[in-house]
């Protein structure tokens, strides 16, 4: 089997919203059942493929937002991202789970959820349904909100945490 090639992606990336919001559109239109999930995703790792299968056990199409760096920075801290968001939606848009990936820099992805307008909105199992934002917005249209349970051990605080152990400050 050849190896992929780094412009060989499984799902196309969105920049620009509103080629987003066409596409979930249309994908509604043909039938299929939008899932969405967002998050930080640096260092991917197999809680993060964990995840991004189950979310897209619950439809048809998976949509990912993606924080940019200045959103991980303010969430995170210094330090975060470790790697930057081209990269992390490249290293996403290359998964069979993933369908779409987009970014966003607001503080939360409420406006990119109303622009997906998903039928099933999914999370890790660190979050209540009503902690998760836009769950308002999708029960509110007769959709599904989700709090997937996490693999334990298996986040990028925990693999930076042993890095940091293991290397050194």
């Amino acid at each position: 089997m050849p190896m992929m090639q780094l412009h060989e992606l499984h799902a196309p990336i969105f920049t620009d919203r509103e080629a987003l919001r066409r596409y979930c559109i249309g994908q509604r239109a043909a039938g299929a059942r939008v899932v969405f999930t967002n998050g930080v995703f640096d260092l991917l790792h197999v809680g993060h493929l964990d995840s991004l299968r189950r979310a897209r056990a619950e439809g048809d199409i998976l949509v990912v937002g993606v924080n940019t760096d200045a959103s991980v920075h303010r969430l995170k801290g210094p330090g975060r991202p470790i790697l930057p968001c081209d990269q992390r939606m490249r290293l996403l848009a290359a998964l069979e789970y993933v369908n779409a990936v987009t970014c966003f820099d607001e503080e939360t992805p409420a406006r990119v959820i109303e622009d997906v307008d998903p039928a099933v909105l999914v999370k890790g199992g660190h979050y209540t349904i009503e902690q998760i934002v836009g769950h308002e917005f999708v029960l509110g249209r007769g959709g599904r909100v989700l709090s997937l349970p996490l693999l334990p051990g298996r986040s990028s605080t925990d693999i930076i945490g042993r890095i940091v152990e293991r290397f050194g400050p």
